[in-house]
């Protein structure tokens, strides 16, 4: 019988507005390395920030809703003029987060690295 992967909870935000713009910042440099600069970049991580901070306002702290939240709201933007899509945002987003964490971003487990003693 496989075992689910437990959910991943946030820490709480300390500062929202600190936190929004790190996760846009972040964000929107993820877009431009991944790829190649676009000026849709700012527009696409400002929209996944607001909608990230918005749901922590209102109590979500589960990773999972966060990526379903942004997926789900940001398919009424138009990426059209980007490389992107509502689910490479919020994958984007999820890694990010995960990373922040020390986590894996395959599984949302600690780091192997962080695993071994030295």
């Amino acid at each position: 019988m496989s075992v689910p992967i437990p959910p991943i909870i946030l820490p709480p935000v300390e500062d929202a507005q600190t936190e929004r713009m790190w996760l846009q910042e972040t964000l929107r440099r993820w877009l431009d390395n991944e790829y190649i600069p676009e000026v849709i970049n700012e527009t696409i991580a400002s929209k996944a920030a607001d909608i990230y901070i918005r749901h922590r306002l209102e109590g979500e702290d589960e990773l999972g809703a966060i990526v379903i939240a942004i997926i789900t709201e940001m398919r009424l933007f138009d990426f059209r003029n980007s490389f992107y899509s509502e689910f490479a945002v919020a994958n984007a987003v999820s890694d990010i987060l995960l990373r922040r964490l020390g986590k894996d971003i395959c599984c949302g487990f600690p780091r192997e690295s962080e695993n071994k003693k030295i």
